[in-house]
């Protein structure tokens, strides 16, 4: 039952006024907090933890529109109601009223709600209408419309269609923590999507009717649609090089089925030779996790990791930081084949560069890029691949030419982009592989389904891409390179992983990359997403984005 509990340190809500923001202390209850934000004339009460992985919401951005930006990972809600407002939180904050009472600020709250910080993410619903929305894939994509189609009161029947084995996980533990339980990265239980009235069937997508509206599994059953989000994310590329389609011990980490397999081939002995193959994102992430027990080299062909991407000067720090912790690499190197091991020719024994160099390996790691998971739609004369096998969609990620019907997200989609450095009346068309993006479309295509009038009538949703990283430190990075980028401005103390990289295009900062300097990223993404990001000159003369205020409109 709720009751009133005091709050400690403050004695008026006009202590609040002259500040955005203050976490305070509940009497009477152990390490229980608040967080106060002041927004247009009102102290709003709400748990002071981002429900996304607990960062201290009284370091994150305030919005004049009434949002509050987690410092950490762009995760973002609203201050009056503490729904979600941007990915990757996967709950709502708890709020609470607040008061004034005989000299004294004071809360009514239920104990449970302050020590639990979040929403109850339960959404009690059950399918009334003759909607049936149908989502193929189990990825961040399909997180993000389920979590967002109940909150905005869609009726219809929800099935998800996954072929992974396990509900929606946190996919970004996977190379981050090597994490093979799907229990302890499993996003919600399945009471959950019970509760919710969200079907899962765990099956392979073969085909997609589009004149019929029904989507075939490999099962043979039929699933009909009146909407339909295709959200089937990336395949991991492989190697067509001698050795690697033949030998085990070889993987490639996409799934915890994968990571299942890379820990049965570590076995319980340490300091296996590991080589892993790609020194992007993934293959960095999952070196830097193994290297504490084991002999771990990343094979790249860049001169610095992640060079294409975040550039030479920035890739050598992150560099710097693995081999740290004991990271071996081989840059500037080419692959040539796999050979098996002497005591047991069916496995892997050693990796070969071009240049000669022989690497021992018990176990081989690959990380060399996805591709978009689209085979099912190949030939499929209702819609068109791009190229590399991505959908190309509008601005509310609607594929054209499908009655609106249709939407395609995340690693698969192909959208225009509108924020600095593109095309701002067209946008320009790019495919970001990451989980906080497709998270987000996903939010934005529950909006789109949703909606009651034509698409034309609804603003599409605006987000700048946020992505992060553990590499030895943490990296936080907002804004797309889509268009390119001539120039890197780099402040801070590169020396000791702290630094703000920069990324212009002429005068135009059109990404930003943090590490040790919360809560720049986050800040940066708010003014990007309303036009308000200082230039490349004011960078270079001293400006700190900390200081420029954020304009109440967003721009994009």
């Amino acid at each position: 039952m709720a009751q009133e509990y005091k709050l400690n340190g403050i004695a008026s809500l006009a202590d609040v006024k002259d500040l955005d923001k203050l976490e305070v202390e509940v009497e009477g209850i152990q390490e229980g907090k608040v967080l106060l934000v002041n927004y247009d004339g009102q102290v709003h009460a709400m748990t002071p933890k981002c429900t996304h992985y607990g960062a201290p919401l009284k370091l994150g951005v305030v919005a004049p529109d009434g949002r509050i930006t987690c410092p950490w990972h762009g995760a973002c809600f609203n201050v009056v109601s503490g729904d979600v407002e941007d990915a990757p939180a996967p709950n709502a904050l708890k709020k609470f009223e607040v008061f004034e009472k005989n000299g004294a600020v004071y809360i009514n709250a239920e104990e449970a709600d302050i020590k639990a910080s979040q929403r109850n993410p339960a959404i009690k619903c059950s399918a009334s209408s003759p909607e049936k929305l149908v989502i193929v894939g189990g990825g961040s994509g399909a997180f993000g419309i389920v979590k967002a189609i109940r909150d905005l009161k869609y009726k219809g029947a929800v099935t998800i269609i996954s072929s992974e084995p396990n509900l929606i996980i946190d996919r970004t533990k996977l190379s981050k923590a090597l994490i093979a339980d799907p229990a302890k990265i499993q996003l919600h239980p399945e009471d959950w999507y019970k509760e919710a009235s969200i079907d899962v069937a765990h099956d392979d997508v073969t085909g997609v009717d589009f004149e019929k509206k029904t989507v075939a599994t490999k099962s043979g059953k039929s699933y009909p649609y009146t909407k339909l989000v295709l959200a089937t994310g990336g395949v991991p590329r492989t190697l067509p090089l001698e050795g690697f389609k033949d030998l085990g011990n070889i993987f490639v980490l996409r799934t915890i089925p994968d990571v299942q397999a890379i820990h049965k081939a570590l076995g319980g002995q340490k300091n296996k030779k590991i080589v892993v193959i790609g020194s992007s994102f993934i293959g960095m992430e999952v070196g830097n996790c193994l290297a504490k027990d084991n002999d771990v080299t990343i094979v790249g062909m860049e001169k610095a990791p992640m060079e294409r991407v975040m550039g030479e000067q920035v890739g050598r720090i992150f560099q710097g930081n693995l081999e740290k912790a004991g990271v071996k690499f081989k840059l500037s190197a080419s692959v040539s084949k796999a050979t098996p091991s002497s005591t047991d020719s069916s496995k892997v024994g050693a990796v070969h560069l071009q240049d000669g160099t022989e690497l021992p390996a018990d176990l081989v790691i690959l990380g060399v890029g996805v591709r978009p998971a689209t085979d099912f739609l190949q030939g499929n004369s209702a819609i068109t691949l791009e190229k590399d096998g991505s959908i190309k969609t509008n601005e509310h990620f609607a594929v054209p030419g499908l009655n609106d019907e249709v939407f395609a997200i995340g690693d698969i989609a192909t959208y225009p982009y509108h924020g600095p450095g593109a095309d701002q009346e067209k946008g320009t068309y790019t495919r970001i592989e990451h989980w906080n993006v497709a998270q987000n479309a996903g939010r934005g295509v529950a909006r789109a389904i949703s909606h009651t009038g034509s698409l034309q009538s609804l603003k599409p949703k605006a987000f700048i891409p946020i992505f992060w990283s553990a590499l030895g430190a943490q990296l936080r990075y907002c804004g797309s390179t889509v268009g390119g980028w001539d120039d890197l401005v780099l402040k801070g103390e590169p020396e000791n992983s702290k630094f703000v990289a920069y990324y212009c295009k002429g005068d135009t900062v059109v990404a930003v990359a943090t590490m040790g300097v919360d809560p720049v990223m986050v800040k940066s993404a708010e003014l990007m997403r309303r036009k308000n990001m200082p230039t490349k000159s004011e960078i270079q003369s001293g400006v700190d984005v900390l200081t420029v205020g954020v304009p109440e409109h967003v721009k994009i």
